[in-house]
């Protein structure tokens, strides 16, 4: 009878061909892992290169670094928002930039034309896009009205009430201080582009990070495992739509403290650039996926690309162009770029 010694029975057991026929990573898979995740960011760098060389002493100064990084503040809270929704895959919520729309009306509304203080309104402005959010959540998570209907509906019933509110017009008149609660300049820049760049670091740290981020990326792939899992699927689905609406409401507060006043027709042009990024934001980074900082990236990128084509004497037109095309063009590359890494 064999004997077996102790060393022999702690020896693990071989491993399978596969694992021992196991090659490492090749430096070209590498490079294409690395490539979809910062193609977008050579692209920019490249971008500003050419506009450079194209317009010395035009396009590479402060006061284009400044119209860049500070005029869009109210793109980062509503790319936020819409991310809300989207992580737990609700595709997709078009009424975002109608909420945002509806809050910014109400705020001078209410200061202007009924002599209310200026916080008192900006909470009930908050408040208004709360509730829409909480209507939104009901509607498809309780009732189980698809997405897109629901929020369209709603997107198209804001609007109105917002151009009756202002009776078609611009509503402007507020005190001159609450500007500086966005315009207060920090290291050359308006402070409310840090109150951006906290808000996605804040996003990015709970996605990352946090039991809450982790069941929203779970409930965003698959919701009937979720279910199985504990998780409260319907819960963080509805919490969606409120955090949506509360940023929406966060960010009209900013949007009109910086221009003194808002035209509620100003809200169907941000519904592009709103989705444009978010969806850039899925070739940056972390290609394929739904993330706060690519979508970041994305703002200023498409930002850059705009204004430099502007800058070389081109008509307006070519904003919608732009975010579409380079829309397109970008997530396409990214998505080839992975593939190879894979």
């Amino acid at each position: 009878m064999d004997v077996t010694s102790h060393k022999d029975l702690d020896t693990p057991p071989p491993a399978p061909h596969a694992a021992r026929d196991a090659k490492p990573v090749s430096v070209s898979v590498r490079a294409g892992h690395v490539a979809s995740r910062y193609a977008v960011i050579g692209v920019w760098a490249a971008m500003i290169a050419v506009y450079t060389a194209a317009e010395p002493g035009l396009f590479l100064t402060e006061g284009t670094f400044q119209t860049i990084f500070g005029s869009q503040q109210s793109l980062v809270f509503l790319t936020m928002a819409l991310l809300c929704t989207i992580c737990v895959g609700e595709f997709v919520d078009l009424s975002v930039p109608a909420t945002f729309g509806f809050s910014a009306t109400i705020l001078p509304v209410l200061v202007v034309d009924h002599g209310w203080g200026v916080w008192p309104a900006a909470a009930v402005a908050v408040l208004a896009a709360i509730t829409v959010g909480v209507v939104n959540g009901l509607l498809v998570v309780v009732v189980g009205v698809n997405t897109i209907v629901a929020t369209l509906g709603m997107s198209t019933f804001l609007g109105g009430i917002s151009l009756w509110m202002s009776h078609l017009n611009t509503v402007s008149g507020l005190p001159a201080g609450f500007g500086r609660f966005a315009l207060h300049p920090v290291a050359g820049l308006p402070i409310s582009f840090f109150y951006g760049v906290a808000l996605v670091a804040a996003f990015a740290y709970v996605l990352a990070f946090t039991p809450l981020g982790r069941h929203i990326r779970f409930v965003g792939a698959n919701r009937e495992v979720s279910r199985l899992s504990g998780i409260h699927v319907n819960r963080i689905r509805l919490g969606s739509f409120v955090a949506s609406g509360a940023l929406c409401g966060a960010g009209a507060i900013i949007a009109v403290a910086a221009l003194g006043g808002y035209n509620p027709t100003t809200s169907d042009t941000l519904l592009l650039p709103t989705f444009a990024s978010v969806f850039l934001g899925t070739a940056i980074l972390q290609p394929g996926r739904f993330n706060p900082i690519g979508t970041f990236v994305g703002i200023y990128f498409l930002e850059t690309g705009i204004l430099g084509l502007q800058l070389l004497g081109l008509e307006a037109w070519v904003s919608s162009v732009f975010y579409g095309g380079v829309l397109i063009a970008a997530v396409t590359i990214a998505t080839v770029l992975r593939r190879r890494s894979t």
